[in-house]
């Protein structure tokens, strides 16, 4: 990931993927030619989302959520996530591998 790339999209959650090492998050966005894009968001492990609050049922389909990170080098639509933010302010970190992520 490139920490010269910061990356903000919000949308729709369209699958979440508990996993270790790397949990993912994938959202559809409305992209610049108004077209529905599809975004893979990698997080830390489901363990260490769980300790920072992290709740499966958090994520469901359809959630919406604000998502900061770091774009892949490669420019496709992936990205490591640093953070999400619901639409009623809630924010949670997703422990990036990132070391300029914020980490609380």
């Amino acid at each position: 990931y490139d920490d010269k790339k910061p990356l903000k999209l919000k949308g729709k959650v369209v699958e979440m993927r508990w996993a270790n090492p790397h949990a993912w998050i994938y959202i559809e966005v409305v992209g610049k030619s108004g077209k529905p894009e599809k975004w893979a968001w990698e997080t830390g492990g489901a363990n260490a989302l769980y300790r920072r609050g992290w709740r499966k049922e958090d994520l469901a389909a359809g959630t919406v959520l604000d998502v900061d990170g770091f774009q892949a080098r490669n420019g496709s639509k992936t990205a490591n996530a640093t953070s999400i933010t619901f639409e009623d302010g809630k924010r949670l970190f997703a422990g990036s591998s990132n070391q300029n992520a914020p980490q609380k």
